[in-house]
């Protein structure tokens, strides 16, 4: 097997070698079973074991009450973008929406074909480039919706926003149990899991009864969160393999220490290489410094030419995943919670050597 390289990417992601390991041995046989993951019945006995234990695993580390309810879906966050309004934005009410990226503004998308859609606050102002510090709600609103971590400009909520309703929504597709979170303050938190929780296919959705109860039973049954709760996330064949492997990275975070100590791994990675960036002569992060992202750290030399030659070089050494997106262009070292502190200790380097031979 080709030796394994340092993956920057954005997602899908790194996941821990472990993990990778145990699932591979699974992929012939779940245990002694002689039948593969990929291959159980979701109604088996051995497939409902994975799936209990997952979601008690995801039940444990969060601290999820008991009045929330953990589904696994499938479509994608993109799919909520347009299942929350759905579901909540009745006629004649109107949703807050705080638009900080790309996701936000796809989501602002979908909700204003079901309703009205207020900005309570926006960053389009510097391209995205910091978080705002105060947000206008609107009394009696049917929902707030932030999105957490916005992996295309490399912003991050340091704390969730000062909303005193019981409906704030999170889209934390990107740094999703990187760090402790209190449950109770949300009505719903949602992820895709391939950044940090899985691969690609599947989406974690932590949502309150009351949230659940609150859709017309008039939608499309697939399109109800109730449908969903009701059958413990299998009234359709759900994405078993993802569900599987996102239980083995449940177990993988447990191991580290649970969600406080991921945060202190992920909070020294981060400030390592903030540090050197802000002491380049060569290189400048991109976002604010009271708004930076601990998962995706984006940064510029402010010469397009510069920028691809660097990028390059990393991916001769073994690193791949750093060109930027467009909308922001440079470089962007996406290390989530599996990205190891060594590939940071490996760019930094390498950003040393690319900073000698510039000034030459």
């Amino acid at each position: 097997m080709p030796q394994r390289i340092f993956n920057f990417s954005a997602g899908p992601a790194v996941l821990p070698v472990e993990v990778l390991e145990e699932a591979r041995e699974s992929l012939l046989s779940l245990g002694n079973t002689g039948i593969g993951i990929l291959e159980h019945s979701h109604r088996g006995k051995a497939f409902v074991a994975v799936y209990e234990e997952t979601e008690a695993l995801c039940r444990e580390l969060a601290g999820i009450p008991a009045n929330y309810k953990v589904l696994f879906l499938q479509g994608g966050a993109s799919s909520q973008f347009f299942m929350i309004p759905m579901n909540l934005l009745q006629q004649g009410a109107t949703a807050d929406y705080l638009v900080t990226g790309a996701w936000s503004q796809s989501a602002v998308k979908e909700a204003q074909k079901f309703g009205t859609v207020h900005i309570s606050c926006s960053s389009e102002d510097q391209n995205f480039s910091y978080i705002p510090g105060t947000a206008e709600f609107t009394p009696g609103a049917a929902y707030a919706h932030f999105t957490s971590n916005n992996t295309i400009f490399g912003t991050q909520f340091a704390a969730p926003p000062d909303y005193t309703g019981d409906s704030l929504i999170v889209d934390a597709s990107s740094d999703i149990f990187s760090r402790p979170i209190d449950v109770s303050r949300y009505g719903m938190i949602y992820a895709g899991a391939q950044k940090n929780l899985g691969p690609a296919g599947v989406t974690l959705v932590i949502v309150r009864d009351d949230i659940i109860e609150r859709g017309p039973t008039t939608l499309p049954t697939m399109l109800q969160y109730r449908t969903h709760a009701k059958n413990q996330s299998m009234y359709n064949t759900p994405p078993t393999f993802g569900i599987y492997l996102m239980g083995l990275v449940f177990k993988w975070i447990k191991k580290q220490g649970g969600l406080t100590a991921m945060e202190t791994i992920n909070r020294e990675k981060a400030l390592k290489l903030y540090q050197h960036l802000d002491n380049s002569p060569v290189f400048k992060p991109t976002a604010r410094p009271d708004s930076r992202s601990m998962m995706n750290v984006t940064f510029v030399t402010g010469n397009a030419e510069l920028d691809d030659k660097f990028i390059k070089i990393t991916q001769k050494a073994g690193l791949d995943g750093l060109k930027g997106h467009r909308s922001v262009g440079g470089m962007r070292a996406s290390i989530y919670n599996a990205f190891p502190s060594a590939g940071v200790d490996a760019l930094i380097e390498i950003m040393k050597s690319f900073e000698k031979e510039q000034a030459l």
